[in-house]
């Protein structure tokens, strides 16, 4: 039998021939192989698999505007760029000071609501940036504070499908917002 599912080769030939022949000749192993398979069988049949990142789970949104800037394709005034985040001032600004913070790569973060545990880590570390840049007088912030506003989906504004955090400041914010 072949690794996990049985279906085509997912080891190379002398690795899986080896794995086979432990399963033959390990009945401890074996016992324990076909427990995992059961299990792993059972997750797949209830579609367990699906609502996990990169399991089942994908990113199917088409290549956006962010992307292009990420990749170099299109300029951007860019204010903080690390291995995981870009942040760089919007073109059509809402207030005397506007960035944008988005992930580099959006793994299936087109909108905030297919944000799942996975995120969690990437979301913090933008909110981080975020702050960092509401504290940066030199990008027209005033240190009174500022305002953070995702748009998610076509009801809550949202113009790209690729999460994103705009900062906002330099004046006094009004609210309601819109």
């Amino acid at each position: 039998s072949c690794f996990l599912f049985g279906e085509s080769a997912l080891l190379p030939t002398k690795l899986e021939k080896w794995y086979n022949e432990v399963i033959k000749n390990d009945a401890d192993f074996a016992k324990v192989h076909k427990e995992i398979l059961t299990a792993l069988n059972k997750w797949s049949d209830g579609g367990r698999w699906d609502s996990i990142w990169m399991a089942g789970l994908r990113d199917e949104e088409n290549e956006t505007i962010f992307d292009k800037i990420i990749n170099g394709d299109i300029p951007a005034s860019v204010v903080y760029d690390d291995e995981d985040v870009l942040a760089f001032k919007d073109i059509a600004p809402a207030a005397p000071a506007h960035v944008l913070v988005i992930p580099k790569d959006r793994a299936n973060l087109s909108s905030l609501r297919k944000a799942s545990k996975d995120h969690i880590e990437i979301l913090g570390k933008m909110l981080m940036v975020a702050g960092d840049i509401a504290k940066d007088e030199t990008l027209g912030f005033t240190g009174n504070g500022a305002r953070l506003v995702i748009n998610d989906g076509a009801d809550g504004g949202q113009e790209v499908p690729h999460l994103h955090m705009h900062v906002l400041g330099g004046r006094k914010m009004e609210w309601p917002p819109g």
